[in-house]
């Protein structure tokens, strides 16, 4: 009896460890983020301190480019206007990040299991390719505008300013420094007494 139960609280607690509840459900407000996923809070303050980036600029790439959804993905792609032909582009998970940068950074950390689908997987990847940004192209670890900028064009891109003909891209980019300052803001507030 002692053997049945202990097997169901294993398999049982392996089941929570899958489920997946989605994205926060306030995600313009830091502080909730945080208190609804303290783990998230951990693997960002770790990448703050080991690269020295900002959790609200993390929080700010991830914001803009899958709204917190571990799943995300581009628009499908159509034939004809009707028959789905794939993806737009490779990117997914929480950093969009695309299958040729993923498998550079398990090649450069010599770690194929890395996901992106997990949140601390992808925040160490931002920290990681911020500050490959950093050194390269001399951008601040804290200038959410230009390092979503490297972020969406790659370095070669953003070396050459791509973005400069993507008035689109730089007012996303508008935004992120927004989103950024609103989520340092509320982090400063929350971070006392959090954990």
């Amino acid at each position: 009896m002692k053997k049945f139960l202990l097997i169901v609280l294993l398999v049982g607690l392996a089941g929570c460890s899958i489920v997946d509840f989605g994205p926060p459900e306030r995600i313009d407000n830091a502080c909730n983020i945080v208190k609804t996923n303290p783990n998230w809070y951990r693997h960002m303050d770790r990448v703050e301190k080991k690269w020295g980036i900002p959790m609200s600029v993390q929080m700010a790439v991830i914001y803009q480019e899958s709204k917190f959804e571990r799943n995300a993905r581009p628009p499908r792609k159509f034939r004809m206007g009707v028959i789905p032909a794939g993806y737009e582009t490779t990117a997914y998970g929480y950093g969009q990040v695309l299958d040729g940068t993923w498998k550079w950074y398990q090649d450069s950390i010599d770690n194929r299991r890395v996901s992106r689908t997990n949140y601390g997987d992808v925040v160490e990847f931002i920290g990681w390719y911020t500050d490959i940004s950093a050194r390269e192209l001399n951008i601040s670890k804290s200038d959410a505008k230009n390092v979503y900028l490297a972020y969406h064009e790659g370095h070669g891109g953003y070396r050459k300013g791509s973005y400069r003909q993507k008035a689109w891209l730089i007012d996303v980019s508008n935004k992120v420094a927004d989103i950024e300052r609103q989520y340092r803001g509320q982090l400063r507030g929350c971070r006392i007494g959090l954990f």
